[in-house]
């Protein structure tokens, strides 16, 4: 359903997006993370056709989406990170207007109109003024707008932001329930949000694809190094002196002091695995200080992220999937 290659896109000297490739299955949500200023945004753009690429190919289903944009723009609902609506029009007099632009037939208006608004959980609100509304029902509304045209594929750029709980779970579900029907590319900043729904994620860096695969695989590829979470009693930086000796701890993640009299602290520890933990309790003993909890931790996808997106990895150029650690046949490329 999207084909990218290569695409590139500089302001004057500043590389924003740098040479990256990838491709999205139909049926496929796909997680796009990075942290703020990676280029996700900007990637997300070109894609839906409101940048043009300084170089590189985008395909959109058989077609060339930068040599001739506005088919390709019929094909995608797009919901930007902050959300452009008329806020003078209410709710379903909106939705009609971008369905008529969208070029929806006359006589599948009104069904068009009410399955959106069914979809993103917003019929209630359907004959308000859009400025009365509050940022998550706006939010919902941009999300309608997307839906509305039922396009193959839609592009979601922080979807969830902005809503409570209740609406941040629907709308996850709804995303879950589109699997297999629609193509999904979910930008987010909420791990969880993206592990519960997508089956494979691309994760930007400095304009670069620095990892990519399914979420347990990328976490089973961050497995070598372990995280060993503990809970003491005794004075905090003590421990940060004994622990920083033990061979195979590579840093100390978190150290957080849950009581004051006595002091007791949770610590989590980024080792190299094997027989850490024993060296850890070890230690402790030796120093004199009280251990009342020890215990491995798996490798979350936030751990995976967190490696990925804070160290240098542009020092060589590489294939996304290669910082992660991931073989070709790993990374589930081309998977549905």
């Amino acid at each position: 359903m999207i084909r990218v290659e290569n695409l590139t896109k500089r302001y004057g000297d500043r590389l924003a997006v740098d040479s990256i490739s990838f491709s999205v299955q139909p049926g496929e949500v796909i997680g796009f993370l990075g942290p703020n200023g990676a280029g996700k945004s900007t990637t997300l753009r070109m894609l839906t056709g409101y940048l043009v690429p300084t170089d590189g190919q985008v395909r959109i289903g058989d077609i060339d989406a930068v040599a001739d944009p506005v088919p390709a723009r019929r094909q995608i609902g797009y919901l930007p990170e902050s959300v452009p609506l008329h806020r003078e029009l209410r709710v379903d007099e909106y939705l009609r207007f971008r369905a008529q632009l969208k070029a929806v037939p006359r006589k599948h208006l009104r069904a068009r109109v009410d399955a959106s608004l069914e979809l993103a959980n917003i019929t209630d609100v359907r004959h308000r003024i859009i400025g009365q509304l509050s940022k998550g029902y706006r939010s919902r509304v941009g999300l309608a707008d997307a839906l509305v045209a039922d396009p193959p594929l839609l592009i979601l750029d922080e979807p969830t932001a902005g809503l409570d709980p209740n609406q941040i779970r629907q709308v996850r579900d709804l995303i879950r329930g589109l699997a297999g029907t629609k193509t999904v590319l979910l930008s987010t900043h909420i791990l969880p949000e993206v592990e519960s729904t997508c089956g494979r994620v691309l994760i930007i860096h400095r304009g670069r694809l620095v990892g990519e695969g399914q979420p347990g695989v990328l976490r089973q590829a961050g497995q070598g190094r372990a995280l060993l979470v503990l809970e003491g009693r005794g004075e905090g930086a003590r421990f940060e002196h004994v622990l920083a000796a033990v061979p195979g701890v590579r840093e100390i993640t978190e150290l957080t002091r849950l009581q004051t009299d006595p002091p007791v602290y949770r610590i989590k520890l980024l080792t190299d695995g094997g027989d850490v933990a024993e060296a850890v309790f070890g230690a402790i003993a030796a120093a004199g200080l009280t251990l009342r909890e020890l215990r491995t931790e798996g490798t979350s996808l936030e751990d995976v992220f967190t490696k990925l997106t804070t160290h240098d990895q542009l020092d060589a150029p590489q294939k996304a999937g290669e910082a992660s650690g991931l073989t070709d046949a790993e990374q589930g490329r081309g998977a549905a």
